[in-house]
């Protein structure tokens, strides 16, 4: 339970907090994880990343960086934002819950369910931390830390992408969440949440250059989901694999369309 809360005026100040308390402290974004099941925290000591300027979406050089502390609906509501990440933000149903959370709480708190991170996957996500250094997301969610996030960059924004989730309600727990795209120097992209303990990448199956029933049946080879309460094993393999392959086609067909 969080016994003191701390108000930084910069990052650094935030950053000298977390080594003078350490294990004992936690970085407090949005609050919608940190206080709520089944991520809520055990921390006594909360660092507030308010008011530090990490709430901004800017360019840089055709780069988009979206600001750590950004809320998912100011993202939402962000003009130019890729069409895929909007359509993944609008699968955290709750606007109050949108108004919320932020960007970089989302990929922090390492959730069962993360809607956005194969959106962010298929986009080549990075993650720039406050030592300035930045690593794919894919990296930091095999080996995710307590490092302080600043901001998500998308080099190649524009890329073509589709994103679906799949769910038995708009607020119920998703079952299966996939993005394809296709990086505009060539190959694809497929990154799927709900079949493995995170979100991955399916790079085995992104260099066999299928489309269509092989694809799916490839999709479902690849991966060993468990079941749950959103369905059974046999269901979330073939369901990733139609849903895979319908991504595939809806980029396709975006990309037609662009010529």
């Amino acid at each position: 339970m969080i016994e003191q809360f701390f108000r930084p005026d910069s990052v650094e100040q935030a950053l000298e907090l977390k080594r003078r308390f350490q294990d004992q402290a936690v970085y407090f974004a949005g609050g919608s994880k940190l206080n709520a099941t089944p991520t809520r925290t055990e921390k006594t000591v909360a660092i507030s990343l308010k008011g530090l300027g990490l709430d901004r979406v800017t360019w840089h050089d055709g780069a988009l960086h979206l600001g750590a502390l950004t809320t998912l609906q100011q993202l939402r509501d962000t003009a130019r934002l890729p069409q895929a990440l909007q359509d993944a933000l609008g699968f955290v149903y709750s606007r109050h819950l949108r108004n919320q959370s932020t960007l970089g709480g989302e990929l922090a708190a390492r959730q069962a369910e993360s809607v956005l991170a194969p959106v962010l996957l298929a986009l080549d996500a990075r993650l720039q931390s406050a030592d300035g250094a930045a690593i794919a997301l894919e990296e930091y969610l095999a080996a995710p830390d307590d490092r302080l996030l600043t901001a998500v960059i998308i080099d190649d924004p524009l890329r073509c992408c589709a994103t679906r989730k799949v769910s038995r309600s708009a607020a119920g727990w998703s079952v299966v969440t996939a993005a394809v795209a296709f990086p505009s120097d060539g190959g694809r992209r497929i990154a799927l949440d709900g079949v493995a303990s995170r979100p991955q990448r399916l790079r085995d199956v992104e260099g066999l250059a299928l489309e269509g029933e092989p694809l799916a049946q490839a999709v479902s080879a690849a991966i060993a989901p468990s079941a749950d309460l959103g369905g059974s094993e046999a269901y979330k393999r073939y369901i990733a694999g139609v849903v895979v392959a319908e991504l595939l086609a809806d980029c396709q067909q975006m990309r037609e369309e662009a010529k």
